[in-house]
């Protein structure tokens, strides 16, 4: 789509908005692309990856690359892309010895504080193969160093941005392992974060943040993160990079400075062990103004020795002017996702 098509699309969106309230808008996005989805599963070359596998229907595509890491180079609404990467890092491969870190959609498993090093899951190459129509797998190496093989599943929707991602986590060692899901993808930067919070947090504020160090501050006073209502609003880059939250409400919100709206759901547990240090469910971090990271977290899940396990996050893009004074309500962006889980239903 050309800028300017895209531009009159932005704007008849903000106009249909204003007629029909925000379910409205949704059906809108989603028959609309009913009307004209040509979805399909292919192979391409992609910041500078040979055969990379391309997931597309009318108005989203995904490319994941196989090559280092098994990540999402890109996961775009209309031709703007909501994941970072970094053009140096174009047809970087990991010799086995010396790394870097990738940008990219990239996925993990942690506690981030206690899993041991694993380049061969977090740099090496992963296999990749077309399941179907908008689905494909990423498959990792047999991991010695954490005992566990995963597997990476995606699923784009015919007829809109959804896009299901699911990770599995096979313990292939000869011991039990504890380890957790965790979701590390790089967004474009600058953008503002809403997080739903609930009545059983332990932090007073709603999150923690954490330095100078080893420090994990309850109460930073950050002018850039303020609670509205039952809401977490990072209106702009923190005073410290990375941030903590323990809410169970399933979901959270970044509004792109593109003027994209990046939801990511995914099941919670109130009655497990969630085995972060401080029991998180979400991390963010925000690098400057370069990169934010949406991050979350699953439950412990202790394998023994051939059980599995997978937890899989649902991803939306939708269209939403990015705010030039950066004040948004976070209530209509709850209203947002709420009538979109009632459509996916």
């Amino acid at each position: 789509m050309s800028s300017s098509n895209l531009t009159g699309y932005s704007v008849a969106c903000r106009g249909i908005l204003k007629l029909v309230g925000v379910a409205g808008l949704l059906s809108f996005v989603w028959m609309s692309n009913m009307a004209i989805a040509e979805a399909h599963s292919g192979r391409v070359d992609y910041f500078g990856y040979d055969d990379c596998i391309e997931l597309k229907n009318e108005s989203t595509r995904v490319v994941l690359g196989h090559h280092a890491g098994g990540r999402i180079l890109e996961y775009s609404l209309n031709g703007t892309n909501a994941i970072l990467l970094d053009p140096e890092q174009a047809g970087w491969v990991w010799d086995g010895k010396k790394g870097i870190g990738p940008t990219g959609g990239r996925f993990d498993i942690g506690p981030e504080n206690l899993i041991p090093k694993r380049d061969a899951l977090w740099l090496g190459p992963w296999e990749a193969e077309i399941l179907g129509s908008e689905k494909g797998r990423m498959t990792s190496v047999e991991d010695n160093a954490t005992g566990v093989q995963l597997t990476r599943d995606f699923e784009l929707d015919d007829n809109s941005s959804r896009l299901r991602v699911t990770q599995t986590i096979r313990n292939i060692s000869d011991r039990m392992t504890r380890w957790c899901h965790w979701s590390r993808t790089f967004s474009t930067g600058h953008g503002i974060c809403i997080v739903p919070l609930d009545d059983r947090s332990k932090f007073p504020d709603g999150y923690i943040m954490y330095g100078p160090g080893r420090v994990m501050n309850y109460r930073p006073g950050d002018p850039n993160i303020a609670k509205d209502g039952d809401y977490l609003v990072v209106r702009d880059t923190p005073l410290r990079p990375k941030l903590g939250m323990d809410s169970h409400a399933g979901w959270f919100a970044y509004l792109t400075t593109d003027d994209l709206l990046f939801v990511k759901q995914y099941p919670t547990f109130p009655d497990r062990v969630y085995n972060e240090m401080a029991g998180l469910t979400i991390s963010i971090w925000y690098k400057e103004d370069q990169v934010c990271e949406l991050e979350p977290i699953g439950p412990m899940e202790a394998l023994e020795p051939g059980e599995s396990v997978s937890f899989t996050e649902t991803w939306t893009l939708l269209p939403h002017p990015f705010p030039e004074d950066r004040k948004v309500d976070p209530r209509e962006i709850g209203s947002i996702v709420e009538n979109l889980r009632k459509i996916e239903n």
